[in-house]
């Protein structure tokens, strides 16, 4: 997403989009070691291969806001918006998510959250679930450890 024109280099903060790429460059690595054709097959690997580095992205950035959608008295689910953003350590990751939480990309992800009753769980979700349940208990974003280990799977 832009936020404005030729911004794309700013965005993401430098070590998230160094650990982004670094995942990108070795998962397109192991696709043309695999095989020398252009298959399907290999098509399809390469682009669950990139999904999974994009789903872990966003699970390790912004996979903690279950922790942050609270009920109120009527019953209703709402998203603490701040105390989300002051959850995460980095100072950098902060900045991205004040960005991000203002687009409606994201506006739509907490909207369908709070609105979300006991809907089939996708893969996200999922990734989510096994997420926060390896978490350690003192801390509620996993950015560091995103960024330790995003290239290795």
């Amino acid at each position: 997403f832009l936020y404005q024109m030729d911004d794309e280099d700013t965005l993401l903060p430098r070590k998230l989009q160094a650990a982004l790429e670094q995942a990108l460059e070795r998962k397109n690595e192991l696709i043309n070691q695999d095989s020398d054709s252009d298959s399907d097959d290999e098509c399809n690997t390469l682009n669950g291969l990139v999904s999974e580095v994009f789903i872990r992205f966003f699970v390790e950035t912004v996979g903690h806001y279950s922790l942050f959608l609270t009920q109120n008295e009527k019953g209703e689910r709402a998203f603490q918006r701040e105390a989300f953003r002051k959850s995460v350590a980095s100072k950098s990751i902060r900045r991205f998510l004040e960005v991000f939480m203002e687009s409606q990309m994201f506006a739509g992800f907490i909207q369908d959250r709070e609105l979300r009753k006991c809907r089939a769980k996708g893969l996200f979700e999922q990734r989510v679930e096994q997420y926060l349940e390896e978490l350690p208990d003192t801390e509620q974003s996993g950015v560091n450890k995103f960024l330790r280990g995003l290239g290795e799977e």
